[in-house]
């Protein structure tokens, strides 16, 4: 820790410290401007893939703004500094930043999709040793619609056919988002079901009938839109439809804001939005 850091009498004292990876991508940036916005936390470290065209400029130069911090490649020197680590970049890079986090004592909060079961668990072996939240969607209101699925589907039984449906920009890479798979996976756990034994992904040509209990997916995929999701529970003579519909990332970077707050009273485990919402059963 530099003297600055360190000092009593530092504007930065007493304040969470902040490290945000991806930091010329529009996630990051939001991310970066909601951090130098809030009075509790404080940049300390700002990182970018090698080659970066942002590579030593200013974190909030794309403000007009001076931070201090630096962006960088090299991922020891971003979280010098950082008691906690926000990260909304690829699996790949996501795991790689983790393990230095790991190494250098450093929490994490995780918004990257996309990741296998093998990198899962790797992430969960990194949380046996420090304190990271993890989880598809950072946004309180997909969370709490997380929480009243939950409801409907032990309310609604396997007579109710499950469809969701999800939109997002042409941008994106991977599909289905993978809120919509923690909306199936909440859907499946409700019913007594694993998600990947009731899922389908895709109906082209003759598929048959609609296998009773199965949860189907649908992604589309265009413009810019930030994110779109809704769960359909189909009866016989009514429908329930429990929609949540993202209209900019501020949502996703103030819920990890919240993340990164509720991390500062833990050394370690795996924890999920519904712990930092309070709303884990």
């Amino acid at each position: 820790m530099s003297a600055a850091a360190a000092s009593p009498s530092s504007p930065s004292a007493g304040r969470l410290r902040v490290a945000v990876a991806g930091a010329s991508g529009r996630m990051g940036q939001m991310l970066i401007e909601a951090v130098a916005a809030s009075g509790d936390l404080v940049l300390s470290g700002a990182l970018d893939v090698a080659g970066s065209a942002a590579a030593g400029t200013d974190a909030l130069a794309f403000l007009g703004r001076a931070s201090g911090v630096r962006i960088t490649a090299d991922v020891r020197a971003g979280l010098a500094q950082a008691d906690v680590l926000i990260d909304f970049t690829r699996p790949e890079g996501t795991l790689a930043h983790v393990a230095s986090c790991r190494e250098l004592g450093v929490k994490a909060v995780i918004g990257t999709t996309g990741f296998t079961p093998a990198q899962k668990a790797e992430i969960a072996a990194h949380a046996e040793h420090v304190a990271i939240v993890m989880a598809p969607n950072m946004s309180v209101g997909v969370n709490v619609a997380l929480k009243l699925l939950e409801v409907a589907a032990h309310a609604l039984d396997e007579r109710f056919d499950v469809e969701i449906v999800e939109t997002h920009h042409k941008h994106k890479v991977d599909a289905p988002s993978g809120t919509a798979l923690q909306m199936g996976d909440v859907v499946a756990a409700a019913r007594g079901l694993r998600l990947d034994e009731c899922a389908v992904y895709a109906r082209h040509g003759e598929t048959g009938e609609r296998q009773p209990g199965s949860i189907g997916f649908a992604s589309l995929r265009g413009g810019d839109v930030v994110g779109d999701h809704t769960v359909v529970f189909a009866g016989s003579g009514e429908r329930i439809e429990i929609t949540h519909r993202a209209s900019s990332r501020a949502p996703y970077a103030e819920g990890s804001l919240r993340a990164a707050r509720f991390l500062a009273g833990k050394k370690k485990g795996l924890f999920g939005m519904n712990d930092v919402l309070g709303l884990a059963t």
